[in-house]
């Protein structure tokens, strides 16, 4: 008699739970079984970085309604879905991006053009426009999705002998600061400014004035003479103000750290400060090859999105000064207003063929449903590139981006002029008096100097 020894296994470990389910797989994880593990994971981590450069379509829609440039573009507070641009020619529309509608049109809204808009309220029930019609009007915000194309009246027209540059509301009271060739703080219940905030010794034209998002009573604003100014409402005048080496055209207070600003400059540059110390910039951001005309924060403070000159539209790593997202299209003119979506999926893009565009934060994310083992391989490829990154060929794919020609050929001349730059610079400090002094490092030398 044969006695057999059976090995016995639970079905269940071999068979799915349910019809329609995946078949189980078994696998030994022992290291001595696999000697090309980490030669697979590499491979994997190749294929996984092709397929989100396969995938990467950014662009979502295009929404369309202005006749002429889109000048600012701004979100409500509170909501998703709505959006305001207002154009050169004076049309104010609010869009609904959920169902790509046109909630509210206003036609001539500004004679001229519009230069500035803001929601005013917790809640945004209310918003503010201004323009070069020397005129800052209060308008009520519609709540249904149902268009409204009639001559809406303004709830109230706050005059002035200047004509206003950008606008901002407070975070809380309902009071809001203009730009014009001054800094006025104006209450929405008089028709006149309650306070004058410039710099006794400024001459300049304030192009952007934004509030800060925690402290509200703190002010800033950038202007044509290269200035970058805070002011204190509490105390009704400026309390620090840099002078720049080039202007800055927009800024932005970050959502995450209040002493955080971002500003969008004219040498092709953005810089992020801390306001407790304005004598050199925390970061550099390079890569525009154009004057830099806006930028806008996420939510999630992690990221920002800026918008230039060159046609492009590129998104930034907070404190990743190079190498960001960039997108363009081939009828995209230059791009003037720039901002993301509350939650932090979209950016919006306003450039002067009169299109609002929106675009993916992530340029190869799904929209759609995903389910949970469609996620889990997506984490499992963004775990493989970011343990592979520093691998030249993974790195190679995942950097790479498709530049149309003029911005390449712009690109190359402003390398090259840099390296010409560098190498002048260290040629004069070996054969000069100047090479006695150590050379500068680039931050040091974006600020000319500070007035208090």
């Amino acid at each position: 008699m044969v006695k057999i020894s059976v090995l016995q296994h639970d079905p269940s470990t071999h068979l799915p739970m349910r019809p329609g389910d995946p078949t189980p797989t078994s696998r030994n994880l022992n290291p001595l079984m696999h000697p090309f593990a980490r030669a697979r994971e590499r491979t994997r981590a190749l294929n996984a970085a092709k397929i989100e450069r396969i995938f990467a379509k950014p662009f979502v829609a295009s929404l369309e309604g202005h006749s002429d440039a889109v000048e600012v573009l701004v979100r409500k507070p509170k909501s998703l879905s709505t959006v305001a641009s207002a154009s050169w020619n004076g049309d104010i529309i609010i869009h609904d991006l959920q169902q790509r509608t046109e909630v509210l049109t206003l036609r001539g809204a500004h004679k001229g053009k519009a230069s500035g808009l803001c929601f005013g309220g917790e809640n945004g029930d209310r918003f503010l426009s201004c323009g070069v019609d020397k005129t800052v009007k209060l308008w009520n915000t519609p709540t249904g999705l149902e268009q409204d194309t009639g001559d809406a009246t303004p709830l109230n027209v706050f005059p002035s002998k200047n004509a206003f540059n950008s606008i901002d509301h407070h975070r809380t009271d309902p009071i809001f600061a203009t730009a014009s060739n001054i800094v006025q703080v104006w209450d929405e219940s008089k028709t006149a400014p309650i306070s004058n905030l410039t710099f006794p010794t400024s001459t300049e034209t304030i192009t952007s004035v934004r509030f800060n998002l925690s402290e509200a009573s703190v002010l800033a604003s950038v202007g044509s003479d290269r200035t970058f100014t805070l002011y204190d409402i509490r105390t009704g005048k400026a309390e620090r103000r840099v002078i720049m080496q080039m202007r800055s055209n927009s800024l932005a207070w970050s959502p995450t750290f209040p002493t955080t600003v971002l500003l969008a400059s004219e040498d092709h540059n953005l810089y992020t400060f801390d306001v407790r110390n304005l004598a050199w910039p925390t970061q550099i951001y390079k890569a525009h090859v154009a004057a830099v005309m806006s930028c806008d924060w996420s939510p999630t403070g992690t990221e920002f999105v800026s918008g230039g000159w060159d046609r492009t539209v590129r998104i930034w790593k907070e404190g990743v000064g190079k190498q960001p997202e960039v997108y363009h299209t081939k009828r995209m003119h230059r791009v003037f207003s720039t901002a993301f979506t509350a939650d932090a999926r979209f950016v919006l893009s306003g450039s002067d063929d009169g299109n609002v565009r929106v675009w993916k934060a992530k340029a190869s994310d799904k929209l759609g449903v995903i389910d949970a083992r469609e996620r889990a391989a997506m984490e499992y490829r963004d775990t493989l590139k970011e343990r592979w990154k520093m691998d030249s060929q993974v790195g190679k794919v995942a950097r790479g981006r498709y530049l149309p020609k003029p911005i390449h050929k712009a690109n190359q001349l402003k390398r090259t002029m840099l390296e010409s730059r560098r190498v002048k610079e260290e040629r004069r400090r070996k054969h000069t008096r100047a090479g006695e002094n150590k050379p500068k490092a680039e931050k040091k030398t974006v600020v000319v100097r500070e007035q208090t």
